[in-house]
């Protein structure tokens, strides 16, 4: 049986209640966009397998409250996650300036998120303001749209580059491991081939 992955990273969406975390979850894993969804309560979750530089990642990414009740709730999840999207739309200036009340711990990576990009009409955070927040806190930053599909797997990819960076020991160990084992298959197909012409044929070695 083919192996479904190589490792497993989680990644944790926080934000305030109506940024459209959700929506981003659903739109990443399954395609999907609604513009009505029942605000999450406590936490929910969703897993995708996607591969980068060769290497089959299944992430596991919680979909949190953003209410204040369940923000308790919310903290138990950061020392699980290998990666954390901050996420605010930029329509609502005050979710903007409720970013970095959402606690990331250090040694996570992390990804500011303005969302809801398609609302140009309404928007009150400048794209400008997004750069500048990232840049002050050594953050990757795109603004997506789950409605339009704007920068929504270039994000989630990227945030997944980031992990396997940060965890890069382990990764070229992984590496190394799936370079023995191809090498030694490869070995033992060629010891299983009988010599001569018949080599080239497509022949049943059973």
């Amino acid at each position: 049986m083919a192996k479904q992955y190589d490792v497993l990273f989680r990644l944790l969406l926080i934000g305030d209640s109506g940024v459209g975390k959700t929506c981003l979850l659903c739109r990443f894993t399954d395609n999907e966009f609604h513009s009505s969804h029942i605000s999450t309560i406590g936490v929910d979750f969703k897993m995708k397998t996607i591969e980068v530089d060769g290497i089959k990642v299944r992430i596991q990414i919680w979909d949190t409250a953003g209410q204040e009740r369940y923000q308790t709730i919310t903290k138990q999840y950061y020392r699980r996650a290998q990666g954390i999207f901050l996420v605010y739309d930029i329509s609502s200036e005050r979710s903007y300036q409720h970013i970095m009340k959402w606690y990331a711990p250090e040694g996570v990576q992390k990804i500011l998120i303005g969302n809801k990009a398609d609302e140009e009409q309404k928007r009150q955070v400048g794209r400008e303001q997004g750069q500048q927040l990232a840049k002050e806190y050594g953050m990757d930053f795109y603004e997506t749209s789950a409605c339009t599909n704007l920068n929504i797997k270039e994000s989630f990819t990227r945030l997944t580059e980031l992990v396997l960076q940060a965890h890069r020991k382990e990764l070229e160990g992984l590496r190394m491991r799936a370079s023995n084992e191809l090498a030694l298959a490869e070995l033992e197909e060629e010891e299983g081939k009988p010599e001569g012409p018949a080599n080239s044929s497509k022949t049943c070695w059973c």
